[in-house]
């Protein structure tokens, strides 16, 4: 009983041992990311002489996609920092000789990370899709004002009469537009109301009109059955609802949340177009909140062995968040061109590193004190 009254004791001052740098971190990580994006913004006011406040909005918006890239790196450095300076003042060699093993010391630490990764999957579910809509229609409605905003390519969003539009590829300069898909959830027929597919290999974009070449037009019924399909030369789509509604319903998988994407990769897997990409950010979704208990895993062995101070701190942090990041951005690579399952390319980095902090972990777990 003495024992476990003392771990508790233990566990709570290197609970808090943790808490004060992460904290410190996250907002000092939060104000860098935002200086940053700040100065990009900085050109709105100057050349497109957009007010301030309306900046400002747009940087606020932008915040709770910037918290959950400041977790896992706050995760990292505050634990090799405060590891490192309790590794530096002997205090976690005398844990060590009291009977403590690593197992039991890194407790704290993992139940913080895993703190930070809930927080992070809640924040990037519910918060960050409808800041990053309200940030990204705030630019759409600045470059409204001076030119025919761009149709963005694989982006899939909602335009005039409940209608869903997809295109793969798009010349500005020709006005012309490749691979085009527009799901009807109910188009109303001769026979009644039915979800319609239209697929076409191109098209020409007008202001107020798609005009589609070569395409294809499916009529399913409510099982999702193909019951009638027909071809075309060519055919008008009218899109005279207001570029500004059509423009501001584009939404990328940054303004989606998991659930949200689940639904649209199913409406385009429905119709045979690949989406490899997309299921590679939605399973990234989940996967990358984690990183803040990975991060810990890996940064508490090396953290043990850092005895020259905070500066050593740093060189273990970027190089981790570096390695992860690159490795993460490769296999996302891997994923979206096919080269890899979506699923496997989302979680192969945190697979590796959880395996690699693991590893360094037993060794410590197994060293024997000099």
């Amino acid at each position: 009983m003495k024992k476990r009254g003392v771990f508790s004791i233990l566990s709570k001052y290197l609970f808090a041992e943790m808490l004060q740098p992460v904290l410190f971190c996250i907002m000092g990580f939060t104000v860098m990311f935002m200086s940053s994006l700040l100065y990009e913004l900085t050109d709105m006011i100057i050349i497109k002489k957009v007010p301030v406040l309306t900046v400002i909005k747009i940087l606020l918006y932008r915040l709770p996609a910037i918290l959950v890239m400041a977790f896992p790196i706050s995760a990292l450095f505050a634990t090799i920092y405060s590891l490192g300076r309790l590794a530096k003042d002997n205090e976690i060699t005398i844990m060590r000789i009291s009977g403590y093993g690593i197992h039991r010391i890194i407790i704290p630490f993992l139940l913080l990370g895993l703190g930070l990764s809930v927080g992070s999957f809640w924040i990037n579910e519910k918060v960050v899709p409808w800041a990053n809509h309200r940030s990204m229609n705030l630019v759409r409605q600045i470059y409204l004002k001076d030119v025919t905003p761009s149709i963005k390519e694989n982006i899939f969003f909602k335009g005039p009469e409940n209608r869903y539009f997809y295109v793969r590829k798009v010349d500005r300069k020709k006005e012309v537009l490749y691979d085009v898909m527009i799901y009807e959830p109910q188009f109303s027929g001769k026979e009644g109301s039915f979800p319609r597919v239209i697929t076409a290999k191109k098209g020409v974009f007008h202001e107020d009109v798609w005009e589609l070449k070569d395409g294809v037009i499916h009529e399913f019924d409510d099982e999702g059955f193909i019951v009638r399909e027909g071809q075309f030369s060519q055919m008008s789509i009218p899109v005279s609802d207001g570029l500004e509604h059509f423009y501001g319903n584009q939404k990328t998988t940054s303004e989606m949340s998991r659930s949200e994407l689940e639904e649209e990769i199913k409406l385009f897997l429905k119709s045979g177009i690949k989406v490899d990409s997309w299921q590679v950010d939605y399973h990234l979704k989940l996967a990358l909140p984690f990183a803040s208990l990975i991060f810990v895993l890996v940064g508490v062995p090396l953290s043990l062995r850092n005895r020259k101070g905070w500066g050593m701190g740093v060189v273990f942090t970027l190089v981790v968040v570096f390695a992860y990041y690159v490795i993460q951005s490769l296999f996302r690579s891997f994923g979206s061109n096919g080269l890899l399952p979506p699923f496997w390319a989302a979680w192969l980095p945190n697979i590796i590193f959880a395996v690699l902090g693991i590893i360094l972990l037993l060794r410590e777990e197994f060293f024997i004190l000099r």
